[in-house]
C-alpha cells in the first residue's frame, strides 16, 4: 500500500520531469522509477509503442497464452523476446488511470499475453471488455511508454 501511495504522490513530478527533459537519457528519472517501482536501479527499461486492444476486437478471447483470464487494465501482450512473458512491469504514465472499480492505477501490468502484430518493442495494453474501455488510456502518449521490469509472477496475474 505505501509504494502505491509514494507512486500516485510523485506522479505528477514524474510527469513534469519527464516532459521538461528531451534527452533520451535520464538518469534521475530512471532512480526516481527505480524507487517508486522497487526495481534495481539499470534494470531492464524498454521503451516501447503501445497499442490497445479489448475482449470485443476480432480475434481476443477471454484467456490471454498463459491461459489465464486476461484482466482489464492489468494484462499485456509482448513480444517475447524483447520482454519476458511473466515480466511485472511498471508503466509510469499508467499512474493514477482510472481502473474499471474506480480505483486509482497503481502502473502495475503483467506480461502475460503475445500477439501475433507484436514484434520488437511494442506492447499491446488490454483495457477491457468493449471499446469504451478504451477511453481511459487514449489520452497517453503511445507512441512511447517507459516500461520498467519489476520483477516476476508466477500463475495467473492477479484481479
Amino acid at each position: 500500500m505505501r509504494r502505491r501511495l509514494a507512486a500516485l504522490a510523485i506522479a505528477p513530478l514524474l510527469a513534469i520531469a519527464s516532459n521538461s527533459q528531451a534527452a533520451s537519457s535520464d538518469p534521475l528519472g530512471d532512480l526516481i522509477t527505480s524507487v517508486i517501482s522497487g526495481a534495481v536501479p539499470g534494470g531492464p527499461v524498454f521503451n516501447l509503442k503501445a497499442t490497445l486492444y479489448h475482449a470485443g476486437a476480432k480475434g481476443v478471447g477471454a484467456l490471454d497464452s498463459l491461459g489465464c483470464k486476461v484482466v482489464a487494465m492489468r494484462t499485456v501482450a509482448v513480444d517475447r523476446t524483447v520482454v519476458p512473458r511473466r515480466s511485472v512491469l511498471f508503466i509510469k504514465e499508467t499512474v493514477g488511470l482510472k481502473m474499471p472499480d474506480g480505483s486509482s492505477h497503481d502502473g502495475y501490468w503483467y506480461a502475460s499475453d503475445v500477439g501475433g502484430a507484436i514484434k520488437g518493442q511494442r506492447i499491446d495494453l488490454y483495457t477491457g471488455r468493449s471499446s469504451g474501455s478504451m477511453s481511459q488510456l487514449k489520452g497517453l502518449n503511445l507512441a512511447r511508454l517507459s516500461a520498467v521490469k519489476v520483477g516476476d509472477f508466477t500463475g495467473c496475474p492477479p484481479h
